[in-house]
C-alpha cells in the first residue's frame, strides 16, 4: 500500500493512523461514512438512516478508507451537488478494487429523477445500492439484501406512500434537533424539482409530532426545528382543522424545550394566525426565512410563486409591526429565464426596501423535468454571474448594517460550542438566529446565557459575556 491514501476532495488520511483507526474497531463491528448534500431535510433524513444502521451494528466513521458501507444521500435542487457526487462516488472505485466486500450506495432526491437513476445504473456500475426518498424506511432489508446475495440493488420508489413513523434517529447533537412536520410540496414553482423528488404534500399526525417534541424535551434538546418543504403549509391534508399555527401552539407548550424554528415556509400560506402565535408564544424565536426569489411580478408569475411583490412586502410589513426585532433571511434567483435588467432592478429594489438580515442567493441552475427549462430568453451566464456579484455586493452591505444595530444591545444565546473560527472563545446563536462569538468557559456550552454585542461583522457579532 502506498504511505498516504488519497481521494482528491473526500480527503486523505496517514496509514499509520488509518491502521489504528482499523485496529480499534470491536470484532464483528462495521463502519459507515455518510455524505450529506442539500437542505435540513436531507440532514435529518440521513439522521434516520443512521438510526437504522446503527440497530445494524453500524457505527459512523470518520474517513470513507475505514468504513464498511459508504453513502451519498444527494441533493437534485442545483447542479454543483450532483457534479461532486458523480466526481466522488467514480473517484471510489479504488478503493472498491482494494476491498470489495466495500459497499457503496446513494440514496435521496437525485436517484428520484428517472434520467439520473438511468446514468447511475449504467455508468457507477460499481454502486452496489440504490434508494430514493420514498423507501428510506426500506434501508435494513435492502442492505441484507446486497450483503447476502452480492447482487446490485436498486429500488426507487416514484410514488410516496404513507408516512412511516417511529423509525430510530441517531441525531447529530444534543441541543438541538430537526422534527419533520410535513413531507412533499404541491405548489410546482416553474424553477423547482422538489415536488417531482419528494412528492405531494403529507402532513404527519399532530399527535406524532408532538409526542417527538415531548421526547426531546425529556432528553434535554433545548432547540427544535420544524421541518417541511412547505412547512406552513401543515395540515391542509388533514381532517380535523389541523394546522401550522395550531401546530406551534402546541409546541410551545412542550416541557423543556426553550426554542421554536420552523424552515422553510410559503409566503403564500402564511396566515394572520401564524404570525399572532409568532408575536404571542415565548418559545417561537424571532426569526423567519421567508423565500421571495424574485422583486419583479413578471418573473414571480414565470415562476409560478403564486403571490406578488406588493403582496410580499405587506406580509414583511405585517410580522415587523407584529414582532418586534424580528429578523427575516431569504432566497433569491437571479437569472431567471426572461428576466429584463428591469427585473433583476426590482429584486435589487425589494432586497434594499426590506433590508433582509441575510439571503441565500442563487444563479438560476435549470433542472431536467421542471417547465423553466422549456420557457425562452434563457439568461447569458455572463449576465448571470455580473447580477449575482452586484445582488451579494448589495446584500451584504445590507447585512452588515443590520448586524451593526445590535452593537451595545443584550442578547440572548444558546451556546452550541468552542467557535471554528477562534478556538479560545465560545459560539452560539441569538434568537434571531445571528452568530455570536464571545469569551466564556466550556461549562456555559449547551446553556441560555446574555451577551452584550460590542462589534458586528457581516456575518457575525462579537461580544461580551453579561454578569
Amino acid at each position: 500500500m502506498n504511505d498516504v491514501i488519497e481521494l482528491p476532495v473526500i480527503g486523505r488520511v496517514e496509514e499509520d493512523e488509518l491502521q489504528r483507526r482499523l485496529q480499534e474497531k470491536k470484532p464483528g463491528q462495521k463502519g459507515v461514512w455518510i455524505q450529506t448534500l442539500g437542505c435540513q431535510m436531507n440532514e435529518h433524513d440521513s439522521e434516520i438512516i443512521l438510526g437504522m444502521l446503527s440497530q445494524m451494528g453500524y457505527v459512523e466513521v470518520a474517513t470513507p478508507v475505514e468504513a464498511d458501507l459508504i453513502l451519498y444521500n444527494t441533493c437534485s435542487v442545483r447542479e454543483n451537488p450532483e457534479r461532486r457526487v458523480y466526481g466522488q462516488l467514480h473517484m471510489l472505485r479504488q478503493l472498491k478494487e482494494r476491498n470489495p466486500d466495500l459497499i457503496i450506495g446513494i440514496c435521496g432526491c437525485m436517484v428520484q429523477q428517472k434520467a439520473e437513476l438511468e446514468r447511475i445504473r449504467q455508468s457507477l456500475e460499481h454502486v452496489d445500492l440504490v434508494f430514493g426518498t420514498h423507501n428510506i424506511h426500506r434501508l435494513p432489508e435492502l442492505l441484507h439484501k446486497v450483503r447476502v446475495t452480492g447482487e446490485r440493488v436498486i429500488e426507487v420508489w416514484h410514488e410516496e406512500g404513507d408516512v412511516v413513523e417511529g423509525l430510530p434517529v441517531q441525531r447529530e447533537g444534543k441541543l438541538k434537533a430537526y422534527v419533520t412536520i410535513i413531507y412533499g410540496c404541491n405548489e410546482f414553482c416553474t424553477y423547482c424539482i422538489v415536488p417531482y423528488v419528494r412528492g405531494k404534500e403529507r402532513s404527519r399526525a399532530m399527535e406524532q409530532i408532538l409526542a417527538e417534541c415531548r421526547s426531546l424535551g425529556e432528553q434535554g434538546y433545548k432547540e427544535i426545528m420544524l421541518l417541511g418543504q412547505n412547512v406552513n403549509a401543515y395540515g391542509n391534508d388533514l381532517p380535523g382543522g389541523e394546522n401550522f399555527a395550531r401546530l406551534l401552539d402546541e409546541v410551545n407548550q412542550v416541557p423543556g424545550i426553550e426554542r421554536i424554528r420552523f424552515t422553510s415556509p410559503h409566503p403564500k400560506h402564511f396566515t394572520d394566525d401564524v404570525v399572532e402565535v409568532m408575536a404571542r408564544a415565548e418559545k417561537v424565536c424571532e426569526h423567519v426565512h421567508l423565500p421571495v426569489q424574485a422583486g419583479s411580478d413578471r418573473t414571480l408569475r414565470r415562476m409560478g410563486r403564486r403571490y406578488t411583490r406588493e403582496q410580499y412586502l405587506r406580509l414583511v410589513e405585517k410580522m415587523r409591526a407584529a414582532i418586534p426585532d424580528l429578523a427575516i433571511t431569504t432566497d433569491i434567483i437571479v437569472g431567471f429565464p426572461g428576466e429584463t435588467d428591469e427585473d433583476f432592478m426590482e429584486t435589487i429594489r425589494l432586497v434594499e426596501e426590506v433590508e433582509f438580515d441575510g439571503a441565500f442567493m442563487f444563479i438560476y441552475s435549470p433542472r431536467i423535468g421542471t417547465p423553466a427549462t422549456r420557457l425562452k430568453e434563457q439568461v447569458p451566464e455572463d449576465v448571470k454571474r455580473d447580477r449575482i456579484y452586484h445582488l451579494i455586493e448589495v446584500q451584504n452591505r445590507i447585512s452588515r448594517k443590520k448586524n451593526e444595530e445590535w452593537v451595545g444591545r443584550t442578547v440572548e444565546v444558546l451556546v452550541e460550542g468552542v467557535s471554528h473560527k477562534d478556538p479560545s472563545k465560545l459560539s452560539g446563536r441569538s434568537r434571531q438566529n445571528k452568530l455570536v462569538v464571545f469569551a466564556g468557559g466550556q461549562e456555559l456550552i449547551g446553556k441560555t446565557v446574555d451577551v452584550r454585542v460590542v462589534e458586528a461583522q457581516t456575518w457575525s457579532l462579537s461580544g461580551e459575556l453579561v454578569g
